[in-house]
């Protein structure tokens, strides 16, 4: 038996990720949640890594919180961020991820503002729990 949920065409999170930092015109740096149901998780077992945009490189930090994925990206130069992706990976195994999900509830409670990212799938909700200024450095 098929949902509709399961069968609707989900963009990828890199897309959303990609989409929210054109959209916001490469921000200095954003924090946001989006909903596990709502993309298809590529990025999974990616905690720190590179992420360019149009020529701007951002430095990512990625954990899933269920019910969400949240990201904080901030503009900076290329980095071989390879010991610290394994270093935040280990840190939720060896906590078998209930801080993430702690994270990820108190989220879910406290995301007051949201914005629509456009896809090649539709529209998809992205969340925050604070109200982002726009050009802000910090």
């Amino acid at each position: 038996m098929s949902t509709l949920r399961s069968s609707r065409q989900r963009p990828s999170a890199s897309e959303v990720l990609t989409g929210h930092l054109l959209q916001r015109s490469l921000p200095h740096w954003t924090s946001f949640c989006v909903k596990y149901s709502a993309v298809q998780n590529d990025q999974f077992g990616l905690s720190n890594f590179n992420w360019e945009v149009r020529g701007t490189n951002y430095h990512i930090l990625r954990t899933g919180c269920f019910p969400f994925i949240k990201y904080h990206c901030s503009k900076a130069p290329w980095q071989d961020l390879k010991t610290e992706d394994w270093f935040f990976t280990a840190l939720k195994v060896i906590n078998f991820g209930i801080p993430t999900l702690l994270y990820g509830l108190s989220s879910w409670i406290f995301a007051r503002f949201t914005e629509t990212v456009p896809t090649s799938c539709g529209p998809v909700t992205v969340y925050f729990l604070n109200k982002e200024d726009e050009g802000a450095m910090f």
